[in-house]
């Protein structure tokens, strides 16, 4: 599939998820492309819901799309979390955190009473490969790497909470015994593997037309 279909599967996929969302819901947003292009959707149809976001970019988009933010410390539940994936597969699985706001966006989801994942038909796949994206302690760096030898820091600044992102290099024949893993690794503040169980909704962009399915 070229860029410009890409392109056009992630706005009409931003365009569905933008219509779930009521007046008067709290609304949580994710972060990457597709949650800009949710927000930039929700500008248009003049929301007066209230959002919060899971990353600094995110929050700009939301605010450039006159979008009204609430205050995530002092928010605690929210009816709705809208974001993407970088890959679901056929299992149910899913790695996101390729922007790496994978642990701001777990809290978001954990904290909403439905999460909706919002791609494109090209991020469906048979089983996951890419890396797994992983936020670190900066403190004892070098001794958590110890623990993840096939683990490569990001050139990348900072998370907006300090952390140190990376990617592991993970064999994913069993991803729920890799999360589990990685959750009992001392230093590991969050990875980017998310279960079934949470990745229960999938709003997929097939070109133009768009399906809500459900796990």
């Amino acid at each position: 599939m070229g860029a410009r279909e890409e392109d056009r599967e992630k706005a009409a996929a931003a365009d569905a998820a933008a219509g779930l969302v009521d007046d008067g819901m709290l609304v949580a947003l994710g972060s990457g492309s597709t949650v800009a292009l949710v927000a930039a959707a929700l500008g248009a149809r003049g929301s007066r819901a209230r959002f919060a976001a899971a990353s600094p970019a995110t929050a700009t988009a939301a605010t450039t799309a006159g979008l009204s933010l609430v205050d995530a410390a002092s928010t605690g539940r929210y009816d709705l979390a809208l974001d993407g994936a970088d890959q679901v597969a056929a299992d149910g699985w899913a790695i996101k955190g390729g922007g790496g706001a994978h642990t701001r966006e777990r809290i978001l989801i954990a904290a909403a009473d439905r999460f909706v994942c919002v791609v494109g038909s090209s991020k469906l796949v048979d089983r996951l490969s890419w890396p797994v994206p992983l936020e670190l302690q900066p403190f004892a760096l070098a001794a958590t790497l110890e623990r993840l030898p096939r683990a490569t820091l990001r050139d990348a600044p900072p998370t907006a909470d300090g952390g140190v992102l990376a990617d592991l290099d993970a064999d994913l024949t069993d991803p729920g015994a890799l999360a589990a893993r990685l959750d009992a690794t001392p230093g590991v503040i969050d990875h980017g593997l998310f279960a079934p169980d949470v990745v229960r909704e999938l709003l997929v962009a097939h070109g133009d037309e768009v399906e809500l399915l459900a796990r």
